[in-house]
């Protein structure tokens, strides 16, 4: 018997996966949780072979909970979902040794099989998010570029991060249109989703 841990900030789709999954043969729910940070407590208790755990849950993200989860209960193997086919968090997981990655594009049908797989011992990468890593360009920017952009995402005026980062705002605003021009974009905006979208920032 596969004893499966669910987790998933959403209850509705945490419920739906839950109930689909222990319609399967050879397949038991033995926890759902709703965030990342009830994942390690709740797996101690119920002692599952394979977690479902989704990247963007609240208290503690999902490639962090897959990490705690590997050290405190390394017999429990892991698959990450994500509805964020982004080549970051492929990376940022498989660096934590999970044993799956899948898609939230996936049916219950993939989504089952690779629990089964996963549970055998196999390893399982959504081939659509390894395409999308494969192709994806490299990062142009530096680490300054990084500092500064995250900061500007974060709603930060060009004198604010000048500040934080120790610089004058006249340098801040010379990189923010450098950032602009290694990006390819026209503005800041474009080059905040532009370099959100592509795991830069």
């Amino acid at each position: 018997m596969i004893r499966v841990l669910i987790a998933d900030g959403l209850r509705l789709p945490r419920e739906a996966l839950s109930a689909v999954l222990s319609l399967e043969a050879g397949m038991h729910v033995v926890a759902q949780v709703p965030r990342g940070d009830d994942v390690v407590p709740s797996a101690l208790r119920a002692r599952p072979n394979v977690a479902l755990l989704d990247v963007n849950l609240p208290g503690l993200d999902g490639i962090s909970a897959a990490a705690q989860l590997k050290a405190a209960l390394p017999a429990c193997r892991v698959i990450v979902v994500t509805a964020h086919e982004r080549p970051d968090v492929l990376g940022a997981a498989l660096k934590t040794g999970v044993e799956g990655f899948m898609g939230k594009g996936a049916s219950v049908k993939e989504l089952a099989e690779a629990v089964r797989k996963v549970a055998r011992g196999d390893h399982v990468l959504d081939p659509r998010i390894v395409a999308d890593a494969l192709q994806a360009p490299d990062n142009p920017l530096g680490p300054r570029d990084i500092d500064i952009l995250r900061l500007a995402a974060q709603g930060h005026t060009p004198a604010e991060i000048a500040e934080a980062l120790h610089l004058s705002p006249g340098t801040v605003r010379n990189n923010l249109a450098a950032i602009n021009r290694k990006v390819g974009t026209r503005n800041r905006i474009e080059t905040i989703r532009t370099a959100s979208a592509r795991g830069w920032i």
